[in-house]
């Protein structure tokens, strides 16, 4: 464990339980951090020894997994409306694991969970600028030579730059959009800016990881190798970016 972290959260990555569970755990006194019982809220810092009655807890390695997110699942912990969640879609030993970044109520595909939470932040702040791939289905054509541009070029969404890295075309209808930035309902508002209804958006790609065999609602996984490759991409942004800065300097 490299960072301070909440004792609820900690016990549920050790696979003690869904975070309200180890609440339960902590406030019943069966949990002890360096020795003096645990309080609900208390932090864990790195190196310090956690027991469960008298036994230590240990975190587990890192884990990536996979989901295949379906249209109409919330990517939340509560559900809201008529909105399910995706923990929903998990057996409860994952329901410990957190979302790297978000995907709209509507919309689908590739949702990376783990339970390393420097991963997820390396992977979501918008300095480290992961591409992100989406395959969109529009409600007519998209003229490229009128409106490409622009969408590369970028408009401004809420008063922030928003603009497409890269976009080809995939279908009659069908367009394959690459992000770098993480702007709420990104793709759906700049092409609504340019009267096109999106109908369908599904993500395919996040760094080097693509969806592939995966059926709506499914999980799998990811391998130590997958893992390691997402983490070089991570470092190779960061290379890049340093490059530029002493570039400019």
């Amino acid at each position: 464990m490299s960072q301070t972290i909440r004792i609820n959260k900690y016990l549920a990555d050790a696979g003690l339980g869904s975070r309200r569970a180890c609440d339960a755990l902590v406030a019943a006194g069966r949990v002890t951090i360096d020795g003096r019982p645990a309080q609900p809220g208390d932090t864990v810092p790195p190196g310090a020894r956690v027991e469960c009655d008298g036994r230590v807890v240990k975190q587990r390695p890192t884990e990536v997994w996979a989901l295949n997110k379906p249209p109409g699942y919330l990517c939340s912990r509560a559900a809201q409306g008529r909105f399910k969640t995706i923990y929903e879609l998990l057996p409860p030993e994952l329901h410990h694991l957190d979302y790297v970044g978000r995907l709209d109520a509507e919309s689908e595909g590739l949702l990376l969970l783990t339970n390393d939470g420097a991963l997820a932040q390396k992977l979501t702040r918008p300095a480290a600028k992961i591409p992100k791939e989406y395959l969109v289905q529009l409600d007519r054509p998209l003229d490229f030579e009128k409106h490409a541009p622009r969408l590369l070029r970028g408009m401004r969404i809420e008063e922030r730059p928003a603009r497409f890295d890269k976009i080809v075309p995939a279908g009659e209808r069908s367009i394959r959009v690459v992000l770098t930035q993480g702007i709420k309902r990104q793709i759906r508002v700049l092409l609504g800016y340019l009267r096109y209804d999106v109908k369908r958006l599904t993500r395919t790609r996040i760094g080097s990881f693509e969806m592939a065999n995966l059926q709506p609602g499914q999980i799998r996984k990811l391998r130590l190798a997958e893992i390691r490759a997402l983490q070089t991409t991570l470092l190779k942004q960061a290379h890049q970016k340093q490059k530029n800065h002493t570039a400019r300097s």
